[in-house]
């Protein structure tokens, strides 16, 4: 068998893994707060997410895999072809296996960070450090603060309003019915821009902000004008007053989450299956071009190895997003989905290559903070920043010490 052939099988099987683990840490991003606050059962969310994710990756996926190294490396540097592939596979096999680390252990970190690290360790081996964008990385370092601590001001901000306008409220129900269109409001036109401009197949759409902005003061518009039509309908006439509303904000949580999902495919199994695609080029036409298609048949396979992995493992990385670093219930679920969507579409707008996980945590904390310290546990949250910073140190060296292994055997 031909090394080139050799080293595809094996990077198609690596990808797999990746993706895998992948869906078995990121699903937290999306029902997470859902499952927590009870809004949907954990067998719900497995299933609802893995079809999402599926649906996401393989008919709103990345089919161009613009920079397979999200630009941390110059790869044309790197003149051996043979050399290259291996450093793709091992980068891939090095991610996956620590975001699947990391899932044992039920910590969520950023599978585009691993990927990072894992090229960056490559780099560092095949071309030295002349090989690595340093701005790029740069930027992805400023991400781990940037995401977080948005998410939270956000998520927190959001929680406060709702507290103060609807819940601390004479009449919730009245208030409810009186507020729930403009958040309904905000909440479709965060969806509807999040799709326009943050997942690839929005993107290909290529529409200005403008439109998006005008697109969406008519959606503002013409929800505000039906929800307080049907809104009735969603919270009931029976039952606690209080009740009633964490209904409202149930439907409207459940939405965002599902959103979220089918976003999450679209978007993250590039990370899996861009470093195959760079491979099987290389395999086939001796170079790796930009703007490289995506076979069908790859996002298939990403797409059944992120179910795959929710099915099997999402559960672990949900009960500590969801459950452990704060208690949840319907509002704070809301508050937590809006403020890390906001967070993600507007810094990706601005060009950081932020962290859906990052801003995801940092949302639940701040709606804990909402609450008083006291509403946090610190040791949780500890644990998770801890494995977020050595992710790309990890990621990096584990790529090293895989490609030194593979090179000695098969170079």
């Amino acid at each position: 068998m031909e090394l080139a052939t050799l080293i595809l099988i094996l990077g198609i099987v690596a990808g797999f893994l990746m993706a895998f683990s992948l869906g078995a840490n990121d699903v937290a991003n999306s029902m997470a707060a859902a499952v927590g606050s009870k809004a949907i059962t954990l067998r719900q969310a497995v299933i609802i997410a893995s079809l999402l994710n599926f649906i996401g990756a393989v008919f709103l996926g990345a089919h161009v895999a613009g920079t397979i190294s999200k630009g941390i490396i110059n790869s044309d540097m790197v003149l051996d072809q043979n050399m290259l592939m291996v450093g793709m596979f091992s980068a891939l096999l090095s991610s996956g296996l620590w975001v699947l680390v990391a899932t044992l252990t039920a910590l969520p970190v950023s599978s585009t960070h691993s990927i990072v690290g894992s090229i960056i360790g490559f780099g560092l081996i095949a071309g030295g450090p002349g090989v690595i964008n340093w701005g790029s990385l740069g930027m992805v370092v400023l991400s781990w603060l940037v995401s977080p601590f948005f998410g939270a001001l956000i998520a927190y901000l959001v929680f406060i309003l709702i507290r103060r306008y609807i819940l601390y409220a004479k009449d919730a129900v009245a208030a409810a019915l009186r507020w729930a269109p403009v958040w309904i409001g905000l909440t479709l036109n965060l969806i509807l821009l999040s799709f326009l401009f943050k997942t690839p197949y929005g993107e290909r759409l290529d529409l200005s902000w403008q439109f998006g902005v005008a697109l969406a003061v008519v959606i503002m518009v013409a929800s505000f004008l039906v929800c307080r039509h049907m809104l009735s309908r969603l919270t009931g006439d029976q039952g606690k007053p209080l009740d009633r509303v964490d209904e409202l904000f149930r439907r409207m949580q459940m939405g965002t989450a599902c959103y979220v999902a089918l976003s999450q495919g679209a978007n993250d199994v590039a990370n899996a299956i861009g470093p195959v695609v760079a491979i099987y080029t290389i395999a086939t036409d001796q170079s790796m071009a930009r703007g490289m298609e995506i076979p069908v048949w790859l996002l298939v396979m990403g797409g059944l190895g992120i179910a795959l992995g929710i099915v099997i493992m999402g559960y672990k990385v949900m009960g500590t997003v969801g459950e452990k670093l704060t208690k949840m219930n319907n509002t704070r679920g809301f508050a937590v989905a809006f403020g890390s969507a906001t967070t993600v579409l507007i810094a990706s707008n601005m060009g950081m290559p932020v962290s859906t996980t990052h801003a995801t945590v940092g949302s639940v904390v701040g709606v804990g903070l909402a609450r008083g310290f006291a509403a946090v546990d610190f040791r949780v949250l500890l644990k998770i920043v801890a494995y977020w910073l050595l992710t790309v140190p990890v990621a990096g060296f584990s790529c090293i010490v895989i490609f030194k292994l593979l090179q000695w055997i098969l170079l």
